[in-house]
């Protein structure tokens, strides 16, 4: 049987009673007010904002992960089917219960009016967090962000609709790629299903373009690879600037939508569409020349000619030209505009080569470069666990410490689990 999934607020007042904290006491050092206190342990308060959980942290001398309950340390070993602390309150985010009428019959406590500025602070929260491969934090962040966000939406009239429906957009487009991270696929269809509605209402065509690319890499993920290139590629088409007049946002837009393209057609063994593709992934790169995107701290999107080398090294790995890979992944050029998590996802793509390869040893080796740069982000990573098994199933002679060692890092107890 699953262990129950404990409420931030249960971890809260644990480590309260522990530090020897009164209610008012935790209040009083974290800067916050006994309320806010008492409504989170209470569970009145599912989720609150990552400025909250920080100072909450900080005044209980503990990491944020460890006050959340590090997701990724949350699932019991020995119960595959435990949930990660956080998946509770997200799905109450996205699934809120309705009256007959359609009134909600339980809405998220806020701590204040929700305005744009605030909500598109919480969306960049979960965003850099995400982007830093700090997956619990994003989970903590996303519920209240999306309750803040639905709460902006029906506040707004007149000329601030639409800002207010992008925001959303943006805030569902972080959640369904937070769920897709821990394999919740149903979830995170329902986010990003939702983020395509307020995108539709917001009438930008480049927080459209934005979300239908994360929808391609959710179809990509569950096996639907002639969808995901379908729909890139149309979207793609429809949305293609004029290279001379074309904004960074605009771009990155387009370009994104290319190289979900690519990754869904050498995935469904098209490979001279993936070539032409990143070909035109190339000349938009060519255009942006490093410009960063204006979007960056919202979309989850970034182009440069770095981003499409990478997505290049892909192409090689899946199509099993494991050398080539390899070779083209010492040439990548730099770009101050790659994220941590695309660059991690890379360094997967450089493991699996080598073990195919039959370089064990350097493929240990970028494993465990990555569980010292990002271990929670590395125990949710499917891939990561493919690679193990792999290494495990030709060397024979490690040792039971090692291999435990291993396992451990991509969050299994035993091979059986991967």
């Amino acid at each position: 049987m699953a262990t129950p999934t404990p409420r931030i607020g249960e971890h809260i007042a644990r480590l309260r009673h522990a530090a020897g904290l009164t209610q008012e006491a935790l209040a009083e050092r974290a800067g916050l007010s006994v309320t806010t206190i008492q409504q989170l342990e209470q569970g009145k308060r599912h989720s609150a904002r990552m400025s909250t959980l920080s100072r909450l942290a900080a005044a209980l001398g503990v990491s944020t992960s460890a006050l959340i309950g590090d997701a990724s340390a949350a699932v019991d070993l020995r119960e595959p089917t435990a949930e990660p602390v956080g998946l509770v309150a997200i799905r109450r985010a996205l699934t809120p219960i309705t009256a007959i009428d359609g009134t909600p019959l339980a809405s998220e406590s806020l701590d204040s009016e929700p305005t744009l500025a605030s909500v598109t602070a919480d969306v960049a929260a979960a965003n850099a967090a995400y982007h830093s491969d700090d997956l619990g934090g994003a989970l903590a962040c996303l519920p209240g962000a999306i309750a803040r966000a639905r709460a902006l939406v029906e506040a707004s009239d007149g000329d601030d609709v639409p800002a207010a429906h992008a925001i959303a957009a943006r805030a569902y487009q972080v959640a369904g790629r937070t769920l897709i991270q821990y394999r919740q696929v149903d979830l995170a269809h329902v986010a990003l299903s939702e983020a395509l509605r307020h995108a539709h209402a917001s009438g930008d065509l480049v927080v459209a373009a934005d979300t239908i690319a994360h929808i391609c890499w959710h179809l990509i993920r569950v096996g639907r690879f002639a969808d995901a290139y379908v729909l890139a590629v149309d979207t793609a088409d429809r949305v293609e600037p004029r290279l001379s007049k074309a904004s960074p946002a605009q771009l990155t837009a387009w370009g994104s939508l290319l190289l979900r393209a690519v990754g869904a057609a050498v995935r469904d063994a098209r490979h001279d569409e993936a070539r032409d593709i990143l070909r035109l992934a190339d000349s938009a790169a060519a255009v942006l020349a490093d410009r960063p995107n204006p979007n960056a701290d919202l979309s989850g999107h970034a182009l440069s000619f770095e981003v499409v080398h990478l997505m290049r090294v892909e192409t090689l790995v899946v199509s099993g030209d494991y050398q080539a890979a390899l070779t083209l992944a010492e040439q990548a050029p730099r770009s101050p505009h790659v994220t941590p998590s695309a660059r991690h996802r890379h360094r997967l793509d450089v493991a699996w080569a080598y073990v195919q390869t039959g370089r064990y040893d350097d493929a240990d080796r970028v494993l465990r470069d990555l569980h010292a740069k990002a271990p929670s982000w590395l125990r949710q990573q499917w891939y990561a666990c493919q690679i193990v098994a792999e290494m495990l199933s030709h060397q024979r002679r490690r040792t039971a410490a090692d291999t435990a060692e291993l396992l451990a890092m991509v969050g299994a107890a035993d091979p059986g689990q991967l």
